[in-house]
């Protein structure tokens, strides 16, 4: 288990060197509103979780375990890391600690040759509460601001006036929704994506708390669902009485240019039309297979599945901008209406995240339909990159546009091939890996066999293998042979 456990730390660590220039750039310039430092060698303290609730309540921040106030890096003992890192998002998810309930996840830098977790803390739609108290965060330095009416009202009313999705309808009812269907499905998709998270077990009344999507307004004394709520599990006639405009537009346009080739549009709660949008970007995009991190992904999945769950969460709810999906032959774009933080293109190694619906980010993330704050650009970039061998734009302005490229058919297949098809060649493909994993090489004729097709058929799939980057052809013509690249 030691070694399983170690294996995991280098390539967490791995993963973290392209942030390395951005987090050295951070510790250089020192705390400050936005920064905090904990020593935290073997255990956490309540000090981490107070910083915590202060960022949330106030512009959000960075918090590293690991380094000393003044800058200097101590570090995480390596055997005590695991254990820290489950802690913290255990203790986030305790709904008896926090209200409302986070999932943020540390990760893993090693600087100047130990080990720092570290992890960005974005501002929340909500007041949160750590241990019954509220943390704000003033120079540096977080305080507890819990018998200060005046600060707490101010801090609620900034976050009233930044995040739509808090707003409350106090007159709808349980009858408005669809928990009986939905709840079961956020209940499974939890638990096949989180062990033992606290949600398992809840009823619904306790996700709908925990998650802060049913809210008191001491100011006004109003109470009641949170736009939040509706748009997860409202049902379509409600969504559409509380917010008139929602509404998603999926598109494919590759050979009817003027008018497009198929739509959707997607009027449902966000779970179902999570499915519903998924659906539609696999069927009109080419599946390919790609070994990444020594597994066999379908890349075109994961970025769909950032794409959606971009499209549905950070979004502005109450513009009259339609969202939409556009497919054409040779790129896939978005665009949303948006409450731009910093506009302009964004760089995935220098950006700081902002959460645009903090309570909905939340919420895809505990049932796995994204992936904690930031984290969901960089992955954005890395499987556009391995599918078309370009990266990825996404520019920031009133309307939020994602621009991803997408790699052309081979040549040898139509554009229009059938779903039989697709399946047969991607089967050739696992059954070539397959052989590949057991033998060092292999030649086009030897491959016509296993997949029980013609030569010219095996050597197309070889190619597009070479194409991919997963095995590389050595030799020339007939004594060619395709050895996978380590």
């Amino acid at each position: 288990m030691h070694g399983e456990q170690a294996g995991k730390r280098k390539v967490n660590i791995l993963k973290a060197r392209e942030m390395q220039p951005k987090l050295r750039q951070i510790i250089r310039d020192g705390e400050g509103p936005t920064v905090e430092f904990k020593r935290c060698t073997n255990e956490l303290t309540n000090s981490v979780f107070e910083t915590v609730s202060a960022f949330s309540n106030r512009y959000g921040g960075h918090l590293f375990l690991g380094i000393e106030d003044n800058g200097i890096i101590s570090g995480i003992s390596p055997d005590s890391v695991q254990g820290i890192k489950r802690n913290f998002v255990n203790t986030l998810n305790n709904s008896q600690r926090f209200s409302p309930t986070l999932f943020i996840a540390l990760e893993e830098a090693e600087i100047d040759g130990r080990i720092v977790l570290w992890c960005y803390i974005p501002a929340n739609s909500q007041v949160v509460m750590f241990g019954n108290r509220i943390y704000d965060r003033a120079d540096g330095s977080d305080m507890d601001i819990t018998r200060n009416s005046t600060m707490v009202a101010h801090i609620s009313q900034c976050k009233a006036a930044d995040y739509s999705e808090r707003k409350i309808f106090p007159y709808a009812k349980e009858s408005d929704f669809e928990f009986a269907r939905l709840m079961p499905i956020v209940r499974r998709l939890t638990s096949s994506h989180h062990t033992n998270h606290p949600w398992e077990k809840m009823n619904n009344d306790g996700i709908i708390k925990s998650a802060g999507l049913y809210r008191a307004e001491p100011e006004t004394g109003k109470s009641g669902y949170t736009l939040a709520a509706i748009l997860l599990f409202g049902r379509p006639e409600v969504i559409l009485s509380c917010t008139p405009n929602y509404v998603t537009d999926a598109i494919c346009r590759r050979d009817n240019l003027d008018r497009y080739d198929d739509r959707l549009l997607v009027r449902v709660n966000l779970i179902d039309a999570y499915d519903q949008l998924i659906g539609f970007i696999n069927k009109h995009t080419l599946d390919r297979f790609f070994l990444v991190d020594g597994q066999r992904v379908s890349v075109i999945s994961w970025i769909a599945r950032e794409l959606v769950s971009n499209i549905l969460v950070h979004r502005e709810y109450t513009g009259a901008y339609p969202a939409k999906i556009i497919i054409e032959r040779e790129r896939i774009v978005t665009e949303n209406w948006c409450l731009p933080k910093a506009p302009g293109k964004i760089d995935p190694y220098t950006f700081t995240p902002y959460p645009k619906n903090p309570l909905l980010a939340n919420f895809f993330v505990n049932i796995g339909r994204a992936d904690v704050l930031g984290s969901g650009v960089r992955n954005l970039y890395k499987y556009t990159k391995i599918y078309s061998g370009r990266e990825p734009e996404l520019i920031e302005g009133d309307v939020f546009k994602t621009i991803v490229p997408i790699a052309l058919s081979d040549t040898s297949m139509s554009d229009k091939m059938s779903d039989n098809h697709q399946v047969s060649h991607n089967n050739y493909r696992l059954k070539l890996l397959g052989y590949l994993s057991r033998n060092t090489e292999i030649s086009a004729a030897k491959a016509a066999v296993i997949i029980g097709r013609s030569t010219k058929t095996a050597r197309r799939v070889l190619l597009q293998l070479v194409d991919e980057g997963v095995v590389a052809a050595v030799g020339a013509n007939r004594n060619r042979k395709y050895r996978v690249i380590e």
